[in-house]
């Protein structure tokens, strides 16, 4: 600015202005200086307002039995009726929030604090995420309802049942199979799913609970809790011969044999690092893994200079899958813990 006042009467203050960059409005603030507010005086009471005593017999009026329950525009009517009248409805306002006694009345909805899910699987059958999704029927407005569930670690839908509605009869029982089939124990799983009518009903609750299956839902309206099988419906419905209707429920029931057949034991999930899941879910991946890396190396030691970046390397499947990891940075740094711990904490 100082400069800028120096060129100012030789060059104009526009010029001066562009030529150092700066505001030319700036320029004519720092000229003449806003004057600094002077200090506000507390304000002499109006000649209209009540006294102390008034206030307080307004106040006392409001609070007594005849008028403790009924609003100022009640209690200032009924006192016109009755030939009295002390104040305004909105003075009384004024007097009852001197006070402390203006409120809500009404009981509000309180939105409760859902805790955000965070489940680790460092093996198959331990954390299972189900959910439903629509499946169009042959007509307008007909449609099937696929019921998944499917194990988080190994991306392997362990059980799946097409239904024609959405009820918690159908989930019970898929999921009390699914449980048989699988071999799993007291306490050893946990089921996430969202909160829709059949996650949340009772019968899926008590069955459960009889199991000894841990049960975890997603918070509402946040897709991102259950991400497995968000992901899972989005590879079914963009299959290259996903109907657009399904003619019948045997036509849809024989898709899904055959998709599911498909996916479990062909499907190379970049989740697993191309593996499958039926091969991850059952133990297979190390020796595919070692068979594909022999394969390399034989293929390396043959043509090395096709080899620009040296050997590839074949990764196994994450070690543990999260849903919501949690905040590395929130937590007490362990001097132990390494590179790859962290990757992995962070792996979904």
């Amino acid at each position: 600015m100082v400069v800028a006042t120096e060129l100012a009467p030789s060059v104009g203050t526009t010029v001066a202005c562009r030529a150092l960059g700066i505001s030319r409005a700036g320029f004519y603030r720092r000229q003449n200086p806003r004057p600094l507010p002077r200090p506000s005086k507390d304000r002499n009471p109006s000649q209209r307002a009540l006294n102390n005593a008034e206030r307080r017999n307004v106040l006392d009026l409001l609070n007594s039995p005849q008028f403790v329950d009924r609003a100022p525009a009640q209690v200032h009517t009924a006192l016109l009726d009755q030939g009295i009248y002390h104040c305004s409805t909105r003075t009384m306002y004024r007097i009852l929030n001197d006070n402390q006694e203006v409120r809500e009345r009404r009981d509000q909805l309180q939105h409760p604090h859902y805790h955000k899910p965070e489940l680790i699987a460092s093996g198959p059958c331990q954390v299972w995420s189900w959910d439903i999704t629509l499946l169009p029927g042959p007509g307008k407005g007909s449609r099937y309802h696929l019921y998944v569930i499917l194990d988080i670690f190994s991306r392997y839908a362990v059980g799946w049942l097409p239904g024609h509605r959405e009820c918690s009869e159908l989930a019970s029982r898929l999921i009390r199979e699914t449980c048989d089939k699988q071999e799993v124990q007291p306490d050893q799983l946990t089921i996430h799913s969202d909160r829709g009518p059949a996650m949340k009903s009772q019968t899926v609750a008590q069955l459960l609970a009889a199991l000894g299956v841990v049960k975890s839902h997603s918070r509402p309206r946040i897709s991102n809790d259950n991400p497995f099988s968000e992901s899972q419906f989005k590879t079914f419905k963009y299959q290259p011969d996903f109907p657009d209707r399904f003619a019948s429920y045997d036509e849809a029931l024989a898709y899904c044999t055959e998709f599911f057949s498909c996916y479990n034991d062909h499907h190379y999930h970049s989740g697993l690092n191309m593996l499958t899941p039926a091969s991850v879910h059952y133990g297979l991946d190390v020796n595919i893994v070692a068979s594909r890396r022999r394969t390399l190396e034989a293929a390396y030691a043959a043509h090395p200079e096709r080899f620009v970046l040296g050997l590839p390397n074949q990764k196994m499947a994450p070690q543990t899958v999260w849903i919501n990891p949690p905040d590395v940075s929130l937590q007490t740094t362990d001097p132990t813990t390494t590179k790859n711990d962290k990757k992995l904490l962070n792996t979904h």
